[in-house]
């Protein structure tokens, strides 16, 4: 985490600033990607004024805390800020697991409307490399016939493009070709 200290209306001191580093450095563990922070320790009177902004993974944190000491101040904010980062990434994460339960849902939904039941519906069985050769329409044909397969996937010569001849229940052929 990036932190940066500035000090208004008080003098800087090391111990502050390494007092500050040690507490944010707390908070480094709710984000996934480096965060920016930016404290602002300032004194007005008799109050000690702790403020803090935090940048990363999308959002931003905003804390303030008043007191009449400065370690307290810090320390008070950092908690405030725990939790908001907490309720903020429960809240992000919900959202995200809802959407995705959501496109879930969707294609069940879909599925559902087809009025198939869950062991009616379609499912892959077997999945087979074929090899794809080179011939033209009329070879496919007789290849075809040869075969008694229902259908055969091939090279066209004339076309160079990669073809599906296939039977259909008129015992005739029909032919699909590659688009571009």
């Amino acid at each position: 985490m990036q932190i940066s200290v500035m000090f208004k209306k008080i003098d800087s001191s090391d111990s502050l600033k390494d007092y500050v580093h040690d507490k944010m450095n707390r908070l480094d563990k709710y984000w996934d990607n480096p965060a920016d922070a930016n404290v602002v320790l300032s004194v007005e009177k008799f109050r000690h004024i702790a403020e803090v902004t935090i940048s990363g993974d999308g959002f931003k944190v905003k804390g303030s805390e008043e007191t009449e000491n400065m370690y307290a101040a810090i320390d008070m904010v950092v908690d405030k800020l725990e939790r908001q980062i907490k309720k903020n990434k429960t809240r992000f994460r919900k959202r995200r697991s809802a959407a995705r339960a959501g496109s879930e849902r969707d294609r069940l939904d879909a599925l559902d409307k087809t009025g198939l039941s869950e062991t009616e519906r379609p499912r892959v069985i077997r999945a087979t490399q074929i090899e794809v050769r080179p011939m033209d329409v009329e070879e496919a044909v007789m290849q075809m016939e040869l075969v008694k397969s229902s259908f055969l996937v091939f090279r066209d010569t004339k076309t160079e493009k990669i073809s599906v001849l296939y039977r259909r229940k008129d015992d005739n052929y029909g032919l699909i070709e590659a688009g571009a």
